[in-house]
This record gives structure tokens, sequence and C-alpha cells, in this order.
């Protein structure tokens, strides 16, 4: 994997291509820096980052560019600059078809040191350990560049698998597999439940004593009270006729 570091600004844009696979020594290929004026015309000193960029890409051809993401700065002026330059680095790199990831400075941070809160001395002490060089490139954000794309040649395996998890489960939710969600308007048949008080007759009727169990009762018909023993015919008095 060949990876260009971007670590965007108007004044000095660094630049920086690292080769390797995570887990295995890597190989620095060039670093260096971008210049614009400072007192040139703003239009002109993005065309210069833009034309310096291009010649880092004709002449190394990455298979991907590394940018950092620009976050907020009490400084509004330099956090526009740095998010113009940004701008122009994935421009051409969309351009040329070449796949462009953002990286926090914290993520890059602990990506080469460990630390989210390294210092910038520590990020070249530790670029410089890595791709086992004489001294820390100068400036700093030729290290910064460099670190850019450590981290993504470290990052890349663990983000792959992320996405390519993210996407067998959207596939694995597609209709007419197991645990596809209903069409809207279609609801499912309610259970039917037992009317309270009820012991398993028809509901609202309640079965006469002595007979069939759950046997319901002819509407409007009433039950013939029970009499203790059996019927007996009425007596007749004595002396009476009956």
């Amino acid at each position: 994997m060949r990876v260009l570091g971007v670590d965007p600004g108007l004044t000095r844009c660094g630049v920086g291509v690292v080769e390797g696979v995570a887990g295995r020594p890597l190989t620095m290929l060039g670093v260096g820096v971008v210049r614009t004026p400072a007192d040139a015309e703003l239009g002109d000193r993005l065309v210069a980052v833009e034309q310096g960029i291009e010649a880092w890409l004709d002449e190394y051809s990455p298979g991907y560019v590394a940018v950092e993401r620009v976050f907020a700065q009490h400084n509004v002026r330099t956090v526009m600059g740095t998010a113009q330059a940004s701008a122009i680095a994935m421009l051409c790199a969309a351009r040329r078809g070449i796949p462009v990831a953002l990286h926090t400075p914290s993520e890059v941070k602990a990506a080469v040191t460990g630390s989210g809160r390294a210092e910038k001395a520590q990020v070249g002490a530790m670029v410089t350990r890595l791709l086992r060089l004489d001294a820390p490139p100068k400036p700093a954000d030729a290290a910064d560049a460099l670190a850019l794309a450590i981290c993504h040649i470290w990052r890349a395996p663990a983000q792959n698998r992320l996405q390519q998890a993210v996407a067998a489960h959207r596939t694995s939710g597609a209709p007419g597999t197991s645990g596809a969600p209903r069409a809207p308007g279609v609801s499912r048949t309610p259970r039917t439940s037992r009317t309270p008080g009820s012991s398993g007759n028809t509901p609202g009727v309640t079965g006469t004593s002595g007979t069939t169990p759950g046997t319901p009762r002819t509407p409007g018909a009433s039950a013939t009270p029970r009499t203790s023993g059996a019927s007996r015919a009425p007596r007749t008095l004595k002396g009476r006729t009956a």
C-alpha cells in the first residue's frame, strides 16, 4: 500500500509518501512541503497548492491519499486556509479516482505515539523511529504528513473490515430474508383472548348447573331451579277431598 499524506495549509502544505502494510516495516519514499507566498492573492496560492500536489501525484502514483481532517480553531483565518488547502488535496485525488481518507489530529497522534495528546516533537520522534530515518523531517508539517500516511496504513485494514461488516448487515436485512421488516400497513393478526369471567364457554353465557360443561343455554331461557330430592305429589288432608 502506497499512501500520500497531506498536512493541509496555505503557507506550508506538508506532503509525504509512505509504502508498506500493517504489521511490517514501513518505507518512506519522499517527503517535502508545498509553499506559497503569504502576500500573494488567495486564488494564486490555491493554484500553487494544486500544482504542487499534482506534481507529487504524478511522481509517486499513490493508491490512497490521507488528509488531515479540519477541526475548529479559535483563529478563523487559519482554519479557513487549512480547509481550502484540504479541499484542493481532495479535489486532486478525486480527479484521478484515488480514494481519500480523512483522519483527525488525535487519531494520527494515537496511531503513531499511542497518545492522542502527544506533542509535535513526540510525533516527529516516532515518525523518525518507525521509518528508520537519520533525523526528524523538517519542518513539522512534513513530519505530520508522514504521520498521516502511517496512520492510514495501520488503520485501513480495520476500517475495511468494519465497512464489510456494515455491508453484510445491510444485506442480511434485505426483503425475503430472516428478520426482514414487515411491509408498511400490514399488521399481524391479533390473538384472541378469553372474556374475563368465562371458563371456556361461550362469552357471556353461563352453563346450567348439572348439564354438560360448556353447553350454552338457549338465549332467553332461564335455568330450572333445582329441588332437594325427587319431586313429590301433592299430599291430601285426611277427611277432605283432594
